[in-house]
């Protein structure tokens, strides 16, 4: 009888271990679970306020590139290669792209 009880005790002991355990991991699970269209309002800020500093750094890496491309079409210029046509229009064009897509970054995101 007195080895029935001692082990009732030692059952009751581990049950009130789980039931405590069980009881803490659904909190844990009910705190976690909030209103997410406050976190996705505030992701929607934050990447609205990257792409408007990411447009103004596609113009300033359109107009290095700009430049950098324009002292090529010199120096191919001046040295009398055939091909400096061809080359001022893909510098030109990557230039015009950069600026193109800024400028539809903007508007797609209201910026």
């Amino acid at each position: 009888m007195k080895k029935t009880r001692s082990v009732f005790k030692v059952i009751c002991k581990k049950a009130k271990v789980f039931s405590t355990g069980l009881l803490l991991l659904m909190l844990n699970i009910v705190v976690k679970a909030q209103d997410g269209n406050a976190g996705i309002n505030e992701a929607n800020t934050k990447v609205r306020g990257y792409f408007a500093a990411g447009t103004n750094l596609m113009y300033a890496v359109g107009a290095v590139v700009g430049l950098i491309g324009a002292v090529k079409v010199y120096q191919k210029w001046n040295s009398g290669d055939h091909d400096t046509g061809k080359v001022a229009a893909a510098w030109f064009g990557s230039c015009v792209f950069l600026v193109v897509v800024a400028t539809v970054i903007k508007s797609f995101f209201g910026i």
